[in-house]
């Protein structure tokens, strides 16, 4: 039996038959440690490789994803974008809490297929104190219940978004705000956006102060954008 320069086994025409049974053998080993196997999740593979040696290869069918055991843990194989996850609001929405809500529509879920990868979070918000002018509307990017935002100081919370109106006739473009977070962990994660008003006064968004049915008021849209990046 002889072996491929990168080790592996085949039969050779001057093996003898008896030879046969244990090159077979090799070679079906040998594609174990080199293949790339597939696997519902990550669990199933720790089920069924609870032992990995370097080199091998799997993928997972709940994330698509490909990855590479170093000798330590499982990595990312391919390009450093490993998967994207995205929500767009088109619709209307408004509170007047003073407590941070919930955006309906602006929030997704990823489970990253490494602990060591980062996550892009890109949010655009068109937030709005609908109240009319002189008036506050804050909001946060939220990762589960952690704030993605600034460091709280006395009595003025997290956030990474502020809207003061000041104008006659108050408008709106879009806030933007994006951050590289670490979750560290391989289990379903969500960040999402919240927003509150100060006391008497309402925060809108996708609407203006004014919302009137012309053509230069336009509905717009915000939405929320995460990537995974491989380390």
């Amino acid at each position: 039996m002889a072996v491929t320069p990168v080790g592996n086994p085949y039969v050779e025409s001057s093996d003898l038959v008896a030879n046969y049974p244990g090159a077979s053998e090799a070679l079906a080993e040998r594609i174990d440690i080199v293949g790339v196997n597939p696997f519902a999740d990550s669990a199933a593979r720790a089920t069924a490789i609870p032992s990995p040696t370097e080199g091998m290869m799997s993928s997972l069918n709940d994330t698509d994803a490909v990855q590479r055991y170093d000798g330590a843990t499982w990595k990312p194989v391919g390009g450093k974008v490993l998967q994207v996850v995205s929500a767009t609001k088109v619709d209307t929405f408004s509170t007047t809490s003073t407590a941070l809500v919930d955006v309906t529509g602006l929030s997704v879920s990823i489970t990253p297929v490494a602990t060591s990868s980062r996550i892009l979070v890109s949010v655009s918000l068109a937030l709005q104190s609908v109240a009319g002018v002189g008036q506050q509307s804050w909001g946060v990017i939220l990762r589960d219940s952690t704030s993605l935002g600034g460091t709280p100081a006395g009595t003025r919370s997290s956030g990474n978004f502020a809207t003061n109106d000041t104008l006659v006739a108050p408008g709106y473009s879009p806030l933007a705000y994006s951050t590289v977070d670490s979750p560290a962990t391989i289990s379903a994660t969500t960040y999402k956006v919240q927003i509150a008003a100060r006391s008497g006064t309402t925060a809108g968004v996708n609407i203006t102060s004014a919302d009137s049915n012309n053509v230069f008021c336009p509905r717009v849209a915000s939405s929320i954008i995460v990537m995974e990046i491989g380390a």
